[in-house]
């Protein structure tokens, strides 16, 4: 089924355990600390079902029927150009501050299935597992998050040897039914607004963590799963106008805890198998094909800063300046860096059985660079505003009197909007750049792609060094210590 908005949003009135502030949520699409994003996420269901985004946002599955691009499995570099079309026009309905939106985690479970032989040699009957699941979360189109790291607490020690052995999810018990599992995991970004969770472990384990070497997912609804939300900035929001993007784009970001929930044999991919749970990611096109989405994601996201970045300049009235031309022109080859990269890896990749997947090291390449980019755009916007994201009404209720309607029409000048214009465009400003939310964004660009040793080994790991190092080779194979010297050329007579 093609979902719409109304069905996703009905779909999370499912007795889920979200807890925050000390309270039971008792339903996140009517709570005011949860309704924006959910309603954000209910329009692009609707974008995604709306008829004359068929082609676009949809394509034939293999049984005939349509499901959502997020689902696509490219088999040529014309597929896989086709869907990320899909994705940004899907993208720009949230600018990319939604980042962890349906897309992310339905190309993780596309990219596990695509290496479906990789865990039929581990297990036929977990691949058999992870067939039907990606099966059935297409034809339901489902919105999925993920668990994948485990809480920080002695990072020094193996999952096994923390304080409390089930600080970290594992399994507790298994019987015929499935597994039972106990513990924590983190970071269920979107959690709050999802249909189902996808729980593993990407971060490296040892011998004795076999417990926690698992893979599985479930409904967020599921009987002993606890969902432990962090503060919510929509709640803090006082109204869209004040703050447009944190008033409903906050996607939230969640620790879940598992109090003995059993999860059946069909919901289990791996279990007791720590080359397993690594080798989902790394030898199967998952991680390439999630993170290639990211970077999809990032350079819409860039692309919209960058037009606050331009904006700033026209409200100022700088734009003409050298400096700022110049600041601009900076930005602006910044954010071509990614839009190239993708292209880049698209362009490079090459088949893995009949699938077409991105080229995985320039992905991280584009990673690498990704980390480092964010944080300096951000910096460079501060710059071009000055103080201008700061001196402005207290709140939208100041225009409620006409007095200080009138002092804000005067002291909130420019020449290129009038007052509310620039009032109204400052505040989307500050909230992109400045505000709790924007923080946590620059927190979370930072740490999306993992630590930055590790996604820095990731480029490491994957570069053709045996290219680069036979190209030097040659080079030196060109001459020798017994070479002639060969004369300069006689210096022309004066």
């Amino acid at each position: 089924m093609i979902k719409t908005g109304a069905q996703h949003i009905a779909s999370l009135k499912d007795g889920r355990e979200i807890f925050l502030d000390g309270r039971l949520v008792k339903d996140p699409a009517t709570d005011p600390a949860y309704q924006g994003a959910i309603a954000s996420v209910g329009r692009m269901f609707d974008f995604h079902s709306a008829p004359e985004n068929r082609e676009l946002m949809t394509f034939e599955t293999d049984t005939g029927t349509r499901a959502n691009r997020i689902w696509q499995l490219p088999e040529s570099y014309e597929d896989l150009k086709v869907r990320r079309a899909g994705l940004e026009a899907w993208t720009e309905l949230h600018a990319g501050f939604l980042g962890r939106a349906p897309d992310h985690v339905a190309s993780c479970i596309s990219g596990l299935y695509m290496g479906l032989d990789v865990f039929e040699a581990y297990d036929p009957a977990r691949a058999k597992a992870l067939a039907d699941y990606y099966r059935y979360a297409r034809d339901n189109d489902l919105y999925l998050t993920y668990v994948i790291i485990n809480p920080q607490a002695d990072r020094s020690k193996s999952a096994a040897q923390q304080q409390d052995p089930y600080l970290s999810a594992g399994v507790v018990d298994r019987d015929a039914e499935g597994i039972t599992v106990r513990g924590a995991k983190m970071l269920a970004t979107g959690g709050i607004m999802a249909n189902e969770v996808f729980v593993t472990c990407i971060q490296p384990l040892q011998p004795g963590d076999e417990k926690y070497a698992i893979s599985f997912a479930i409904p967020m609804n599921a009987k002993g799963l606890k969902i432990l939300s962090r503060k919510s900035y929509e709640a803090g929001a006082s109204s869209v106008f004040d703050n447009p993007l944190s008033s409903r784009f906050d996607e939230n970001d969640a620790v879940l805890y598992f109090d003995d929930v059993k999860v059946p044999w069909d919901r289990v991919f791996v279990v007791d198998s720590i080359e397993m749970t690594a080798k989902q990611f790394q030898v199967t096109p998952a991680h390439v094909y999630q993170n290639y989405q990211a970077q999809i994601r990032l350079s819409v996201k860039l692309k919209f800063l960058l037009g606050v970045a331009r904006r700033i300049t026209e409200i100022n009235g700088t734009t003409g300046f050298p400096q700022v031309k110049e600041m601009l022109g900076q930005l602006a080859a910044e954010a071509a860096t990614i839009d190239a990269f993708v292209a880049a890896m698209e362009a490079k990749g090459s088949h893995y059985g009949r699938y077409f997947v991105p080229d995985r090291h320039t992905l991280y390449a584009a990673q690498t660079v990704a980390q480092q980019l964010y944080g300096k755009v951000i910096t460079t916007l501060r710059e071009l505003a000055g103080g201008g994201m700061i001196m402005l009404p207290s709140s939208v209720h100041d225009y409620e009197n006409a007095e200080l309607a009138r002092l804000i029409g005067k002291t909130q000048q420019s020449p290129a909007a009038n007052a509310e214009e620039k009032v109204k465009f400052y505040k989307l400003a500050w909230d992109a750049v400045g505000s709790e939310f924007a923080s946590r964004h620059t927190q979370y660009e930072m740490f999306y792609a993992g630590a930055s040793f590790v996604v820095k080994n990731h480029s490491f790991r994957t570069y053709d060094w045996a290219a680069a190092g036979a190209l030097l080779d040659r080079m030196l194979a060109s001459y020798e210590l017994s070479d002639e010297v060969v004369p300069a050329p006689a210096r022309a007579a004066e």
